[in-house]
């Protein structure tokens, strides 16, 4: 390629919780399969990933001794995680690692999927390192490169980041890849070149992974959205929605280009159905600002609280510190708590998200010069995000410097007007009093 890529497959689904899962019960295992799962949600739907769970099954039943069965297991559930947002399929291909390393410590391909577990759980640097490990056996395998962007990127340190990516590139340019790339060029601020990336990512997916497909369009329609382009993103929204029904998160972004289209009515209701597909706190936190907006207060406090407790209490509530944090000093509820979940996220990993959970954290305790000094960390790429820009704006007020403030929440408003009811009009609402 002529030119070089950058690369973060959002590409690894982190998902909520709670989906019926496939009982399967195997020679070396022992616990059961199904009591790593938690609670059900319904409307779960088969998938041709459930055919592999079968197959490898039955290679563990007939040959338990071999770690083949054990990685295609563990294989399968990741994906079904990805499909579903339940986190306790990911409990399970950790069962199935645990017998394939019992068998083979140092099996290439069970470290690589070990990696991608680790990222779901968010020990990044444990990703990194077992990848690491991954990568001395087989420098040329992409997918090793992909799990090192990955972990990179959330620990904050972007030049090694763009060195494994284009690593990837070059030895698999394919829908990981290109994904990847899209990313890397959305948090350097490139728009453009993030929306040419993830429209190849969507040409490039293969037609047996639906999946695959569905969540490329939603991603290609968030950053369209991004970029101004309302009406062509809810048509990939709709696109997704097509080639794998029900998905949660194509039912969310839906919900928010309806919202933004003043459809509020029906933007309750599909956030609703994601909802109940797979209760995410983005899901139950979205649904209850836009309630709030509408005034209905008390099932506003309903959502919150739903939010609240997948956070605290789900599954894979570990996965979701800044989140919480964010929640929290959102909705100005146990700051003290927030800051001191955000200085502990901010002393694990140095990405630019984490900054920004900080700095909000601190603006919202009254730490007004030191929410400034991590805010310009979070700025540091160039990243073309309303929340960061919304952010910077207020902190910016809050020390008095309006023209600051002003140039920030223009950017954050003009950038995508709906990036979050609540906070959209306090930025308008700053604005109209500025």
């Amino acid at each position: 390629m002529s030119k070089k890529l950058f690369i973060i497959a959002g590409i690894l689904l982190i998902g909520g919780v709670l989906v019926v899962g496939i009982n399967g019960v195997w020679k070396r295992q022992p616990v059961s399969a199904s009591s790593t799962v938690a609670p059900s949600v319904s409307n779960v739907r088969a998938t041709p990933v459930d055919s592999q769970i079968q197959k490898a099954e039955a290679i563990i039943n007939r040959v338990p001794e071999k770690i083949d069965g054990y990685n295609l297991l563990a294989a399968a559930y990741l994906q079904k995680a990805r499909e579903t947002g339940d986190f306790g399929f990911n409990a399970r291909a950790e069962i199935a690692l645990k017998h394939s390393f019992e068998i083979a410590p140092d099996d290439f391909d069970a470290l690589k999927l070990q990696a991608t577990l680790l990222l779901a759980y968010h020990r990044f640097q444990e990703a990194l390192d077992v990848a690491r490990r991954a990568q001395a056996l087989r420098p040329d395998n992409a997918d090793v490169y992909g799990a090192m962007t990955d972990a990179l990127v959330e620990l904050g340190d972007y030049p090694e980041a763009i060195n494994a990516a284009q690593k990837m590139i070059n030895l698999r340019p394919d829908t990981a890849s290109y994904s990847r790339v899209s990313y890397l060029r959305e948090l350097h601020g490139d728009t453009e070149g993030a929306i040419e990336a993830m429209l190849m990512a969507v040409r490039a997916a293969d037609p047996r992974s639906p999946e695959s497909i569905a969540w490329c369009r939603v991603h290609l329609g968030l950053q369209l959205m991004s970029a101004g382009k309302a009406r062509e993103a809810e048509r990939e929204f709709d696109e997704a929605l097509k080639v794998f029904p029900d998905y949660h998160l194509a039912l969310s972004a839906k919900a928010r280009a309806r919202a933004l289209a003043g459809d509020t009515l029906v933007a309750l209701e599909l956030y609703k159905q994601s909802e109940e597909r797979v209760p995410l706190p983005d899901t139950a936190i979205a649904r209850g600002d836009l309630l709030a907006q509408l005034g209905r207060a008390d099932e506003a406090k309903k959502e919150y609280a739903l939010a609240e407790f997948i956070e605290r209490n789900g599954a894979s509530a570990s996965t979701y510190s800044r989140q919480l944090a964010l929640f929290l000093a959102d909705h100005e509820m146990k700051l003290d708590e927030a800051l001191a979940i955000a200085r502990r996220e901010r002393a694990a990993r140095k990405d630019i998200y984490t900054s920004d959970a900080l700095a909000w954290c601190l603006y919202k305790n009254g730490l007004l010069r030191e929410a400034k000094e991590s805010m310009d960390e979070a700025l540091r790429l160039g990243t073309r995000d309303p929340r960061l820009y919304y952010h910077a704006g207020m902190i910016a007020q809050g020390l008095g410097d309006r023209r600051a403030a002003k140039e920030y929440l223009q950017l954050a408003l003009k950038t995508d007007p709906s990036f979050n009811f609540l906070q959209a009009d306090t930025a308008r609402r700053t604005l109209a009093s500025a």
